[in-house]
């Protein structure tokens, strides 16, 4: 049976002489990997642009997958970008992005809403025109509500400190080095209240942004298994000045 749906490309590599292996975050089923032979004339419908890292797409395929591949029957792009492939400065936060949710979302099941933060982040970003520096902030940390770890702000107290294992605030030192000073977590918290509406909002110099995705990353590190180094977060962080 084919099974339609919209998906947000995390990568795709070649697989054998003409095939590739694309790996998508799709609305109703989740993280699903898709297998298709490329077009080498120019005139088939499956054709190597399409599986740029982030993009949305809708497509149908074979429910009955051969090992963990589904044979791709259909693809178009859902909603097409007009500035990240063609802003230096969001191509980058978009390859970051795409790295980061290929380990954030490894067995991730049926998740609309999601895939729909997903979607909707995307689509803000391109339409986006200016001050987005702290973009990929925002959206890492507002992921974890997705995927089951973000913390209640409701039991932040000024001078608490966040245990970054537990995912609570408390007033003693844990019992374990993976927690944040008290002027880190009031840092953080006001991090996890931004939006992309307001973020602008929230002047950081490039040393504090990098601080702040360092903890997010081990935040994630410690919360998901096999979370590994990114090799994208250098280029990342040289983009935006002071």
């Amino acid at each position: 049976m084919l099974i339609k749906t919209r998906a947000i490309v995390l990568r795709a590599f070649k697989f054998r002489d003409t095939k590739i292996i694309v790996d998508v975050f799709s609305e109703w089923q989740g993280r699903i990997s898709l297998v298709c032979s490329l077009s080498l004339s120019g005139r088939g419908k499956f054709k190597k642009q399409l599986f740029q890292p982030l993009t949305l797409l809708a497509i149908e395929f074979d429910d009955k997958a051969r090992g963990s591949l589904f044979s791709l029957h259909d693809v178009r792009v859902d909603i097409p970008y007009s500035s990240i492939p063609f802003n230096p400065y969001k191509s980058t936060v978009a390859l970051f992005i795409a790295e980061f949710l290929l380990y954030a979302t490894r067995g991730e099941q049926e998740n609309p809403a999601l895939y729909n933060y997903l979607r909707s982040s995307m689509s803000w970003l391109d339409l986006c025109p200016a001050s987005f520096a702290n973009f990929h902030l925002v959206f890492t940390m507002r992921l974890s509500r997705f995927i089951g770890f973000f913390p209640n702000l409701d039991d932040y107290v000024p001078g608490s400190l966040f245990d970054l294992r537990e995912s609570r605030f408390l007033f003693t030192i844990p019992l374990h080095s993976d927690y944040l000073s008290a002027e880190e977590t009031s840092r953080i918290t006001l991090l996890m209240r931004m939006n992309y509406e307001n973020m602008h909002l929230f002047a950081m110099s490039r040393s504090e942004r990098s601080r702040c995705l360092h903890l997010i990353l081990l935040y994630y590190r410690l919360h998901t298994p096999g979370f590994p180094e990114l090799k994208s977060l250098s280029v990342l962080e040289s983009l935006f000045d002071e």
